[in-house]
């Protein structure tokens, strides 16, 4: 397919980037832009990748280049592009391996590292190019860039990472059990995000929760990437038979080595309630103990939510407005809070699992068990709000959930006052399970004065026999109040489904698992939850 030269954008994309504009309250447009469609860039393996080339009409300020698996031309890559384009940047916008033209497999991370390189040398050869650029983007657009990032060229001058991971096989199996909603649906989405148009997109996705009914049902696993895939996303398997992050099959896409290699400003974004969140702080931590001086933001999204704070934050970064440091939302009213670092300096403070389901500043002596409940593979505890790709996720009314007879909590006194929690929050548990081989899900919810309760932070672990006591994990990073009069819950259960995959109880990998067998799981004492609390 040859390129088309220098074309203005069409008028529902016009419409539609000036609409978002004003929407998200952004920078007004500086000037108008045209586009090169379809320009072939040659890989080292000799795969065409195709690109689009915004160019502003007014001398741009800088260059923007951005590699994307979901298409170039549907209307949302278009008025991002178009965003930018209208501010004075030349916008390269590439599809990725095996998408929207590019020639080639597309392997989910993969080839990124090859490919970005390849793109900058292109770039280089370019009579626009002015020796500089920029990177941007969210979610795999992220990945893109610590791919590129991994061997970072020096015409890099700043980079802008959204809701991103660096590492996908962590955001896979970092708990030990797989993730495997949002694996079948990102999967499914890939797989057929090119058969018809954007509406066509919109409605699939919508059916997601229909479509995903029965295949999450299914023993074995297996059978459920077969019904749901065919031969359309060949990565599905490999992820899934790979849980050791250990194993060679997954060092292309972790990419942790590019927190020690990348040099130039870094600003950071993502959401309390974003998938990626954690492999985000890590990021900033990395790079902040390195002397980089990234910039850190943190609202109270999901991962698909905050999208103008994102590009108003990026446009103030791109513009020159560089400064590092740490600013989150705090959740539960307390609104914007600049910080010193994350996380910042905090003492612990501890409530102890007690009796009766309390939740107290005393701990239980002795070695008495506190609480006992029933894990059913056959009829999984559900998931229920928290940190997923895709809905029911966020922050949700969690109250049935507590009251589900494979669910135990804890629950503390009415607060004296409102509690500032900033951190990790931590639960020590001294767990059992008689199988054995046991998941264990924690939450902290916020329970109000009307008995109903709130998700705050989660947790998950997958545990085999001979695993240490007690139990320790670390918690969804959180700056939340918790409000006056409100109650401090700690609810635990044996799964969180379809978020992870059910352990069989078995020992048996998820793949090939074709028995479920209950677990009974109790809670002793001992057990306790810690809050940092800034200081």
């Amino acid at each position: 397919m040859p390129s088309t030269d220098d074309t203005r954008p069409g008028p529902i994309v016009r419409l539609a980037t000036r609409a978002v504009g004003r929407r998200l309250r952004l920078p007004p447009p500086t000037t108008g832009y045209r586009v090169t469609r379809d320009i072939p860039v040659p890989m080292r393996d000799g795969a065409r990748l195709r690109t689009d080339l915004h160019v502003p009409v007014a001398d741009a300020a800088g260059t923007v280049l951005i590699r994307t698996p979901y298409g170039r031309a549907n209307l949302p890559s278009a008025v991002i592009a178009g965003i930018y384009a209208e501010r004075g940047y030349r916008v390269v916008i590439q599809s990725v391996r095996g998408t929207f033209g590019s020639e080639g497999v597309f392997d989910p991370g993969r080839s990124e590292a090859e490919d970005a390189a390849d793109t900058v040398a292109w770039m280089r050869a370019q009579p626009w190019f002015d020796g500089q650029f920029a990177t941007v983007g969210s979610s795999y657009l992220g990945f893109t860039q610590w791919a590129l990032l991994a061997d970072p060229p020096p015409e890099l001058s700043t980079s802008v990472i959204a809701m991103a991971p660096h590492d996908l096989a962590q955001s896979g199996w970092g708990t030990g059990t797989f993730v495997l909603a949002d694996h079948l649906s990102w999967s499914f989405q890939l797989a057929r995000q090119e058969d018809g148009g954007s509406v066509r997109a919109l409605v699939r996705m919508a059916g997601m929760p229909r479509r995903l009914a029965r295949p999450l049902r299914m023993v074995p696993l297996s059978a459920a990437g077969a019904q749901m895939f065919g031969d359309r996303a060949p990565w599905h398997e490999p992820w899934l038979r790979t849980p050791d992050l250990a194993d060679p099959y997954w060092h292309p896409v972790r990419l942790g080595h590019a927190l020690a290699r990348a040099d130039v400003p870094v600003l950071l974004m993502s959401g309390w309630q974003d998938v990626f969140l954690t492999q985000t702080l890590d990021q900033y931590r990395q790079l902040a103990d390195r002397g980089r001086e990234p910039a850190l933001v943190v609202g109270p999204w999901t991962h698909g939510d905050g999208g103008g704070e994102v590009l108003r934050e990026t446009l103030r970064w791109l513009d020159g407005d560089r400064r590092p440091g740490v600013r989150v939302c705090v959740t539960g009213g307390g609104g914007w809070r600049e910080l010193p670092a994350w996380p910042p300096p905090a003492t612990g403070r501890v409530l102890h699992l007690r009796p009766r389901a309390g939740l107290g500043e005393q701990p239980v002596p002795g070695e008495q068990t506190l609480a006992r409940f029933v894990f059913d593979p056959h009829d999984p505890t559900p998931t229920l709000g928290g940190r997923l790709l895709f809905t029911p996720n966020g922050y949700l009314d969690d109250t049935a959930l507590a009251a589900r007879g494979d669910v135990v909590t804890f629950t503390g006194p009415a607060l004296a006052e409102d509690l500032e929690v900033i951190g990790v929050p931590r639960i020590e548990l001294a767990h059992g399970a008689d199988t054995g081989w046991a998941d264990v899900w924690v939450r902290i919810s916020e329970v109000g004065p009307d008995g109903r309760s709130r998700n705050v932070s989660d947790g998950y672990i997958s545990r085999a026999p001979g695993d240490p006591q007690p139990l320790t994990l670390d918690l969804d990073p959180i700056a939340h109040r918790f409000a006056a009069g409100a109650r401090i819950r700690v609810a635990i259960a044996g799964g969180c489904h379809p978020r992870y995959a059910r352990n069989p109880g078995t020992g048996e990998p998820v793949w090939s698992a074709d028995r479920l067998l209950r677990s009974t799981h109790t809670i002793g004492a001992g057990s306790r939850l810690i809050l940092p609390i800034p200081v």
